[in-house]
């Protein structure tokens, strides 16, 4: 009996309260619903129910997918992009535009008939071409060994009976083998200051000793007898060695020649203290260096250099430079009268030019295959081959320079192109004559040294304005 409200009702325990929402068994175990068929992270799924199939139902669908497939792929061929003209040609139409003629059809075979024959023919001349230039390349090849032979077997061990017979020369003209150049140049240029090995070795501790010196000493200053003792140029050296080549990138620093010529130079700058060093020697250092060994390179350098030519210009004498730059233009005059008289009336005088290329020895200025050939030759005949070199890269570019004014004359002539032609270069330089009226370059350089040693001594001498203002051009060159 339960009291309710002071009644007293009979009812059964569970009867009463099944419509009462408090008393539904909201934690009591549901039975299990119809679970759905799938994936489970965990416990065991039963087996998904899949429809049999008839095994011949199973074959049509796949032989459905698979035509359906190479009907994609057969469209993708029918739009695929022309990308030649030959292909263009026998391509058909698409299928939403008009199909070929026959005549249209006749001519396009025709057509791509004639593109075959030309592209034959093409190929055949382009075979042809390859084979002359292997012929030619094989004749070079054959050429360079015969005279590698002929120089190591012939000329240098008899060095002085040979030297200056035909053969010889003729060879000679037609350029050094590059593995034999270094001992022609060494035996050409000779030692006549008597250099050894030993010298070098103590002129380059002094350059090394001085360059300490100055790293040392921050506050450095350069002595009142610069001019006279300019051994202190040794620490313009490494300013210059990384500009030398750059296109080698084997003289910039970290690179195997850096260190070889950066002591080549400071040696000669101890060696010889009334010069120095001066901006330009650097790139005559380095074809030396790239021949030579470091010691017979630094005789070489040394030899070389104290050519009367070379100590003019490296020690800036403006008489003994202008008596060469006037013997210059008599010859020019003699040889390119047009180029002369153009340059004359746009007030181009030689040492704009010509100042630079004798500094370098035209290493500069002309491709080092190139120059290296023009090297050879002057290491045989001498000052006199550079100023005919220059005549000839002059008359090269002829047609060029006559229809230049200044400006565009002082940019060629400062940069000339690199694309220049060794054996067009040679012809023209061997089309120049080095004499006026049966005088030799040697004397038409006398005659114009004591002209100007008369007018020195009259107290009327024609200079370029003064030897600072050359040193100045010198230095403003060798940077650019």
């Amino acid at each position: 009996m339960i009291t309710l409200n002071a009644c007293t009702l009979p009812v059964k325990p569970k009867e009463w309260c099944k419509e009462c929402p408090s008393s539904l068994g909201l934690f009591s175990r549901k039975p299990k619903a119809t679970e759905v068929q799938g994936w489970r992270l965990f416990g065991k799924v039963p087996p998904k129910s899949v429809p049999t199939k008839d095994p011949q139902q199973i074959t049509d669908e796949y032989q459905a997918r698979a035509k359906l497939r190479d009907q994609e792929i057969a469209g993708k061929k029918n739009n695929v992009e022309v990308t030649s003209t030959t292909a263009l040609i026998l391509h058909n139409r698409p299928k939403n535009l008009p199909s070929k003629s026959p005549e249209e059809e006749l001519r396009h075979k025709q057509q791509y008939a004639t593109m075959i024959e030309a592209a034959k023919k093409r190929e055949v001349k382009e075979a042809k071409q390859k084979r002359k230039q292997l012929q030619q390349q094989l004749k070079v090849e054959e050429k360079l060994s015969l005279s590698v032979k002929c120089w190591n077997q012939d000329i240098l061990p008899k060095w002085d009976a040979m030297v200056n017979s035909k053969k010889t020369r003729e060879l000679w003209w037609h350029g050094i083998p590059p593995c034999v150049r270094g001992k022609v140049w060494q035996r050409a240029i000779g030692n006549d200051l008597n250099i050894t090995h030993e010298l070098y070795e103590i002129c380059l501790n002094r350059a090394k000793d001085k360059i300490k010196v100055m790293a040392d000493n921050a506050n450095f200053e350069q002595s009142s007898e610069m001019d006279i003792n300019k051994e202190d140029s040794v620490e313009l050296i490494k300013l210059d060695v990384s500009r030398t080549f750059p296109q080698l990138c084997i003289f910039q620093k970290g690179g195997p020649y850096y260190d070889l010529l950066h002591n080549l130079l400071g040696a000669y700058a101890c060696y010889r203290p009334d010069v120095g060093y001066v901006q330009g020697m650097s790139f005559i250092a380095a074809v030396l260096l790239l021949n030579l060994d470091q010691a017979d390179a630094f005789i070489c350098f040394a030899n070389l250099l104290n050519k009367p030519c070379q100590v003019a210009f490296f020690r800036v004498d403006e008489s003994i430079m202008g008596a060469y730059f006037d013997t210059f233009e008599d010859f020019l005059k003699e040889n390119l009268p047009k180029v002369y008289h153009h340059f004359h009336e746009n007030e181009v005088i030689p040492h704009i030019y010509i100042i630079d290329w004798i500094f370098t020895l035209f290493s500069k200025s002309l491709p080092l295959d190139v120059a290296s050939r023009v090297w050879d030759v002057f290491c045989r005949d001498g000052e006199e081959f550079l100023f005919q070199t220059a005549l000839g890269i002059l008359k090269v570019y002829e047609d060029i320079l006559i229809h230049m004014d200044f400006i565009y004359l002082a940019q060629f002539l400062t940069k000339l192109p690199e694309d220049i032609c060794a054996d067009e270069l040679f012809r023209s330089i061997d089309s120049i004559q080095m004499s006026i009226d049966k005088r030799k370059f040697s004397q038409v350089l006398t005659m114009h040294k004591d002209k100007l040693k008369d007018t020195r001594d009259t107290g009327s001498l024609r200079s370029f304005k003064d030897t600072s203002s050359i040193r100045s051009l010198v230095t403003s060159q060798a940077v650019l």
